[in-house]
């Protein structure tokens, strides 16, 4: 059994496109891209996370904002 010919691969892309659509396949592409990106961070031993870096930070906000501390340091209520 040889390498896949041009055939084969537009025979593969086909299929695909009936079974998922085309609206989905952009998804699947993208899904597939960050899996193997991961996966060769993962086996190269980088140790950023690329999911955080997809969220966008949120700022906390004050738990009690009922109380708040004066410049001196004091906690005023």
């Amino acid at each position: 059994m040889g390498a896949l010919s041009p055939w084969h691969i537009i025979l593969i892309a086909i299929v695909a496109l009936l079974l998922f659509g085309p609206n989905k396949l952009p998804e699947l592409g993208r899904g597939f891209g960050k899996m193997f990106r991961e996966f060769k961070d993962a086996t190269n031993g980088n140790g950023n996370n690329s999911s955080t870096d997809d969220q966008p930070t949120i700022a906390r906000k004050e738990i009690n904002p009922e109380v708040s501390k004066s410049e001196s340091g004091q906690v005023n209520k």
